[in-house]
């Protein structure tokens, strides 16, 4: 039997308050620096993604991706012939040369794009067909074997993997059965997470239960594990996971149309996915979009970091201990992603063109 959860506005509070408390004692000279970058653009960027300290891929609405050489000194804006009405709310990159972008929406709108000459050029790599399938967000193992996650259809995840890096094939038959109105969020590029040479992980919400997507297999086979944050709406659940090693990961959520109030929006987990226990919630109030863990953007042997930055339009935090105690990063309103490069070095991303450092 399932035990249900429930904290009260008063609980929620003093969790808040001692959060707070927290926050300022454990704030020391470890707590990071914040530059903000000139991106080159005004449109909103959603997703982020560095390859080492000195090249990041971002991409937006507009048919925009912005990228840089040169840790973010110099940042160079551009948009895809031809996807000028896209929203590209997923970027993945290897390299300076080689990335990919991935167009969230209905019908034809769900795209994804390759470049494997620093953006000169762009081949579509695929676009869907179905009018009634959403493209959300994906993720990689190696440059040439990753996953994208699309929204339920008629009670089934029509997930696609790759394992040439160039042919996208449904394995929506590998994937448990969706609840109704099951769906994943395209805020912020990570509601796909993958680990090592085959572990990956998919947040959802929008139904009765909020769920983690789990396999171990590379996609051949998965399980469904419920979590306990703020969940039961069509605008609620799992927005955002990252996992550091193959057994500990983080999830962000929340209610999206309730800015104001805070919610249960973090939950951890040691057992690889299986069981989510909750952990403080953010200093800041609505839902989180985004979070990641301060470690190396390859995860292939794991780390020991337990320094996570969670973000959303309402303000962004960083923890030192994965999700027991945080601290607010000043004046950091508006952003929706966020990504590392190593232990010491990320980015966010948001609305306006938004781009800040942050180094640890």
């Amino acid at each position: 039997m399932r035990r249900s959860i429930r904290i009260t506005r008063l609980s929620l509070t003093a969790i808040f308050l001692l959060s707070l408390s927290a926050s300022a004692q454990s704030a020391s000279s470890s707590s990071p620096t914040l530059r903000r970058q000139k991106s080159g653009t005004t449109v909103r960027l959603q997703a982020v993604s560095p390859v080492d300290p000195q090249v990041v891929w971002a991409s937006g609405v507009g048919g925009t991706y912005v990228l840089t050489t040169d840790g973010g000194e110099h940042w160079q804006a551009h948009v895809v012939p031809g996807a000028e009405n896209l929203e590209f709310r997923d970027v993945q990159a290897f390299s300076s040369q080689v990335a990919y972008l991935l167009s969230a929406g209905t019908g034809t709108d769900a795209r994804i794009y390759k470049t494997e000459d620093g953006g000169n050029t762009w081949r579509l790599e695929f676009q869907n067909q179905d009018p009634n399938e959403f493209f959300d967000c994906f993720a990689f193992w190696t440059r040439t074997r990753g996953l994208v996650m699309v929204d339920s259809v008629n009670g089934r995840f029509p997930v696609r993997r790759t394992t040439n890096g160039q042919i996208w094939k449904d394995i929506s038959n590998n994937l448990p059965p969706a609840l109704p109105g099951e769906a994943a969020f395209a805020a912020s590029g990570t509601c796909v997470a993958t680990q090592g040479q085959d572990r990956a992980w998919i947040g959802t919400g929008g139904a009765s239960q909020a769920r983690i997507l789990a396999t171990t297999n590379r996609g051949k086979t998965w399980q469904a594990y419920d979590t306990p944050i703020t969940q039961g709406t069509p605008t609620s659940g799992v927005t955002s996971v990252d996992f550091r090693d193959a057994f500990h990961g983080i999830l962000g959520g929340g209610e999206i149309l309730k800015p104001h109030d805070f919610s249960n929006n973090i939950a951890r987990s040691s057992d690889g996915g299986k069981t989510w226990q909750l952990a403080t919630p953010t200093p800041f109030r609505g839902a989180v979009y985004g979070l990641s863990y301060a470690t190396d953007a390859s995860r292939r042997e794991g780390s020991n970091s337990q320094t996570v930055v969670a973000t959303g339009p309402s303000g962004a935090a960083w923890t030192p201990d994965e999700g027991d105690t945080w601290n607010l990063l000043p004046g950091l309103v508006n952003y929706w992603a966020v990504a590392f490069a190593d232990p010491h070095t990320g980015w966010l991303v948001g609305t306006e063109g938004r781009i800040v450092k942050i180094t640890f």
